[in-house]
């Protein structure tokens, strides 16, 4: 099931996307029975005729880092003994089609990472790794847009990662996949850049999941994105930018430069 949240008109909806239509339904995802399912209005409309937003609003976005072997290596950096955890701010979520704004005030090396993201689905602590997949709703594409030169400079990369909408998260919601050897590619401007199975992981979604739990409580809707593969590079204004994951679907985001405030 693809899970989404859209406009029509200036009102926001919860819905379902099945073969280019979204079908409306009562309720978040985040409020009700999991066992009874999502209700249905009645009401659909095109997917052409509606505007996707982020797919949830997490409270925090937990990133993993360096969490494929490959892209460890493309930075010459050790392969890591346990999951390294970065924190992104809810501000920095934007949707699919979503703008991302060029920091030029601050920073001259702007990257995309093409990763695959959880959404989890109801309140998780200390959770055990055979119990992860019981604590995620599903499954998106996410775009962890990153200043690469900050992240060289700080000591910690939360300048490097936290700008307004340096969170690209979308287009839905997939509740049914499997994460342990899906394909991401990533696109720029048309061009391949990155593709890489979720094989390749070091650590897998559900030790991932475990791992931050024991660190902190996930919230319904909060986000963990597991990394990135090899490829990364460069974004301009003008760019347009697309993650694609096996199972879920094509993100896409284009880069602009920063209005005057």
């Amino acid at each position: 099931m693809k899970i989404c949240r859209f406009l029509k008109g200036d009102v926001q909806r919860w819905g379902v996307v099945e073969e280019g239509a979204v079908f409306a339904v009562e309720k978040s995802p985040f409020d009700h029975d999991p066992s009874a399912g999502l209700k249905r209005t009645g009401e659909s409309f095109r997917l052409d005729d509606v505007r996707l937003l982020a797919p949830c609003a997490p409270s925090k976005i937990v990133a993993i880092g360096l969490n494929y072997r490959a892209h460890a290596a493309e930075f010459n950096k050790p392969v890591p003994e346990e999951p390294m955890l970065i924190l992104k701010p809810s501000t920095a979520v934007i949707g699919h089609g979503g703008e991302i704004v060029y920091p030029s005030h601050m920073s001259r090396r702007v990257d995309y990472e093409g990763e695959l993201a959880l959404v989890i689905g109801r309140r998780a602590k200390d959770v055990p790794v055979e119990r992860a997949s019981e604590y995620i709703l599903g499954y998106t594409c996410f775009n962890d847009v990153t200043a690469r030169d900050l992240q060289g400079k700080d000591i910690q990369y939360t300048r490097a990662k936290g700008f307004d909408t340096f969170a690209c998260v979308g287009p839905w919601i997939e509740t049914e996949m499997d994460p342990a050897d899906a394909r991401i590619e990533t696109r720029l401007n048309g061009e391949k850049r990155q593709d890489t199975s979720t094989s390749d992981m070091i650590f897998d979604v559900f030790t991932v999941l475990s791992f931050v739990t024991h660190v902190m409580t996930l919230l319904p809707g909060d986000i963990i994105t597991t990394g990135t593969p090899s490829g990364i590079g460069r974004m301009k204004p003008g760019d347009t930018v697309e993650v694609s994951i096996d199972g879920i679907g094509r993100l896409r985001n284009t880069v602009v430069e920063r209005r005057p405030a």
